[in-house]
């Protein structure tokens, strides 16, 4: 869903994240009414089957209005080469077709160093960076006419699997700019397929796989940042409504395949618990 960034270290690369992403406290504004919730639970395998990170999702829906929330930490080995906790936000207005982010904060702690990001979407189409100044060796330079019509990457998800439920196609191309880089996520269709039940996961059902191809348009320098550049991920209708669940997922990395699982959902009249003891 809406995730994945990658995290570079020897030997024990991390996923999501959409994908992926991190947010200040309080800057998920849900609207008056009752929200419609949905909350997810993905266990990410990267080197061997080892156990690399979780990601936890938030998705809110009320009327016209949505608002995403991820969090992001390293699990077992992985957190002795890479210690990695991360909180995202978004929050923006819904059309049929579209999703438009307003405000966009994130905070990712790194093996002790912290980063924070903060993107204002304006209706004019016009991105802010409203984040603290980077310091000169990892700041990403981009003009605001350049990135005009922007969303961040979890609005990017989102839209694909909104689009996805309604009318049966990821294909699509997202500019993203989250003020850690600047790309393109290109969404294709690949195929349906009917998944089995395999060593992680026991779901088993119809899915449609997309892939998803990062290309950058201006790169961060900070090179710890780096990201997938390609990955597939298997769509699946597993509760009522509008959107399109990612219930598996591979990204290609500088490590090898790394594949993600959707554990548990809650939300919409279900109640999933997918993942393996």
């Amino acid at each position: 869903m809406r995730w994945l960034h990658m995290i570079r270290a020897r030997y024990a690369p991390t996923a999501l994240v959409l994908a992926l992403l991190a947010v200040a406290p309080g800057a998920l504004k849900v609207p008056a009414a009752v929200p419609d919730r949905i909350d997810a639970r993905f266990e990410i395998y990267g080197f061997a089957g080892f156990h690399v990170l979780t990601n936890r999702t938030t998705v809110q829906e009320a009327g016209d209005r949505y608002a995403i929330a991820m969090d992001l930490d390293t699990r077992g080995l992985a957190s002795v080469f890479v210690d990695l906790t991360s909180h995202s936000e978004v929050h923006g207005g819904l059309s049929r077709d579209t999703a438009h982010p307003e405000a966009y904060r994130a905070d990712v702690r790194r093996n002790g160093a912290d980063r924070h990001y903060a993107v204002d979407y304006r209706g004019d189409g016009a991105v802010i960076n409203a984040g603290p100044p980077a310091s000169a060796n990892r700041a990403v330079h981009v003009s605001r006419e350049q990135v005009r019509g922007a969303v961040d990457q979890l609005t990017a998800y989102f839209t694909v699997e909104r689009q996805l439920a309604r009318r049966g196609t990821c294909a699509l191309i997202v500019p993203v700019y989250d003020g850690s880089g600047f790309y393109n996520l290109r969404f294709t269709d690949l195929k349906r397929e009917m998944l089995s039940a395999d060593g992680h996961q026991n779901f088993s059902g119809p899915a449609q796989v997309c892939e998803v191809t990062r290309e950058d348009i201006v790169i961060n320098p900070d090179r710890n940042e780096d990201t997938y550049r390609t990955g597939r991920i298997w769509y699946a209708r597993v509760m009522a409504g509008d959107i399109m669940e990612p219930v598996r997922m591979e990204f290609d990395t500088d490590f090898g395949i790394v594949k993600g699982y959707l554990a548990s959902l809650r939300g919409r009249g279900a109640n999933l618990h997918l993942l393996k003891d």
